[in-house]
């Protein structure tokens, strides 16, 4: 296992409410992580619809979007994260 294997992975997702895709976003991402990081993971759900104004703070121009904050450097996934293949790529996991 690589080192960037072994660390934590702070994730943050940003969704709008519980819409249908924000919900698929949620599970898709819980689920995701239990099956290829189990205990190395952080979650962060924020909902824009209640805090308007990190949109703008952390520069989410699209929602869903998820941002694995650590390891560094930040990468960001637009959409509901159904294409697991896409997830795992960008969070370097495979």
């Amino acid at each position: 296992m690589s080192t960037e294997n072994a660390t934590l992975r702070k994730l943050t997702l940003y969704v709008a409410g519980e819409t249908p895709k924000s919900l698929s976003a949620i599970s898709n991402l819980e689920r995701i992580c239990r099956e290829h990081l189990p205990g190395k993971y952080q979650i962060e759900v924020i909902d824009l619809k209640k805090n308007p104004q990190l949109a703008r703070e952390h520069k989410i121009v699209a929602i869903p979007t998820l941002v694995r904050e650590l390891p560094v450097p930040i990468r960001k996934i637009i959409g509901d994260l159904s294409d697991e293949q896409k997830v795992l790529i960008n969070l370097k996991i495979e």
